[in-house]
């Protein structure tokens, strides 16, 4: 599967000056060892694939100096594989399980800046906190790596791997002229996000259900993934926080899914009954750590930076992936008009949390005590724009209106299902076009 990562990678590796090593973090199942792997074959003449997860052996080898020469030979010795600068990529995969690793990279920094080395790890940032507060000695090379994060497959790369990659091109066009989409490409690209709402991006869940001669189902897959996270908050975490990560976990579908709320934010009480802020704090710093879940917190100015006047207390969480969303709330293609009428605002809302923070906009909504509220806050070339989420074609939208009328943002986002346009001062971009922003 062809992944957006895979040009950022390339201007790493063509970017010579200040050359540093690569993290490449995110959650399980998003993709990084298939990606790195691929580039690897691709881009260099050979690749040194070192999972520390799995090679348990080597770890040993990291025990003594971490001078660059010592390392590379050690490397080479236990490959028997010749390792050239610029030519080989060494991927150390799992790293989190090898901190010393980790702390070789700073040597080669340093020292050794011709070799070509990407680490990748889940949990990385959630496994090196535990090590700090173990006092095993070990600290991120801050300043000495590049880092990068991956996330699930966006709308854009699961068109790619629908064999739609004109139809993403001309989305992308559109996005920019703001004329709008002819009608059949509209309603086509309309019913892919549909399909990717159920889907979400977990590239084995998506090349499953592309393939549909596989077995098992696709939804089988999301049901593994979101076990093996709820596996990993016992295995790093200690066992009244991994049992406080699980039950927050578990309560996110469930309170976005409340169609009874006037607004989704997260509420501590709703996890377990009289919960305060100090009981579950900690699981949200944690889930949000290991990729798992998206954070989106609360301003109260619509003039200035969002996190100016952003008020940490209130805040709202989202899935990292829209198609474990679909899957917890047991919604399929089989009974959409159940989506249609209990979940269709929640799973809509996380899909455009999920295609901003890809973008790289850190998630805000403004909200006032007049009961106004606007669904996500974003910044475009130093000027803050509203973004105001829809469902449907239904654009009505008082909230909007009000923070326009009093903030005058140079303009607006209004995201549905309605055809691209700019009327009064109001950009509209249809969902399938969100990874756009």
């Amino acid at each position: 599967m062809r992944r957006c990562i895979i040009e950022e990678l390339l201007d790493w590796k063509n970017a010579y000056s200040l050359r540093m090593p690569l993290v490449l973090q995110g959650a399980r199942q998003v993709g990084k060892t298939y990606t790195l792997k691929q580039f690897g074959a691709e881009h260099y003449k050979n690749v040194i694939y070192a999972n520390f997860d799995s090679e348990v052996s080597l770890k040993a080898y990291f025990d003594g100096d971490l001078k660059p020469g010592r390392i590379i030979a050690i490397l080479e010795e236990y490959f028997t594989l010749a390792i050239y600068p610029r030519e080989t990529l060494i991927i150390f995969d799992e790293i989190q399980e090898c901190p010393r690793a980790l702390t070789s990279l700073k040597y080669f920094a340093e020292e050794a800046p011709q070799y070509d080395i990407i680490a990748a790890g889940s949990l990385l940032g959630v496994a090196l906190k535990n090590q700090e507060e173990e006092n095993q000695g070990t600290s991120f090379p801050v300043g000495k790596v590049y880092i990068k994060t991956m996330y699930p497959l966006n709308f854009e790369e699961f068109l790619w791997a629908k064999q739609k990659k004109m139809l993403a091109n001309t989305i992308t066009e559109h996005f920019s002229s703001n004329r709008k989409m002819p009608a059949v490409l509209h309603n086509e690209a309309l019913e892919l996000y549909r399909e990717y709402l159920i889907v979400g991006g977990m590239p084995l869940a998506v090349r499953i259900y592309i393939d549909h001669s596989s077995t098992p189902n696709f939804t089988d897959i999301q049901k593994l993934i979101s076990s093996s996270y709820t596996a990993d908050m016992t295995k790093y975490a200690e066992k009244l926080q991994g049992i406080r990560n699980i039950a927050l976990y578990n309560s996110i579908p469930v309170q976005l899914g409340n169609s009874n709320k006037l607004s989704n934010k997260f509420v501590y009480s709703a996890v377990e009954k009289g919960a305060r802020t100090a009981t579950f704090k900690d699981s949200v710093d944690w889930l949000e750590t290991a990729g798992i879940a998206l954070k989106c917190t609360k301003t109260t100015r619509g003039d200035v930076p969002p996190a100016q006047y952003a008020d940490k207390n209130a805040f709202k969480l989202y899935l990292a992936d829209v198609g474990l969303l679909s899957q917890t709330l047991q919604v399929n293609r089989e009974n959409l008009s159940i989506f249609n009428q209990m979940y269709r605002g929640a799973i809509t809302e996380n899909y455009v949390a999920m295609e901003l923070t890809q973008r790289g906009h850190t998630l805000y909504f403004w909200e006032t005590n007049s009961n106004s509220e606007v669904d996500f806050v974003i910044t475009i070339e130093g000027a803050v724009i509203p973004v105001e989420v829809k469902s449907s074609e239904n654009n009505r939208s008082k909230s909007l209106n009000t923070f326009i009328q009093k903030y005058k943002p140079q303009y607006a986002l209004r995201v549905s299902e309605k055809n691209f346009g700019f009327e009064h001062g109001i950009k509209s971009v249809p969902l399938y076009a969100t990874f756009c922003l």
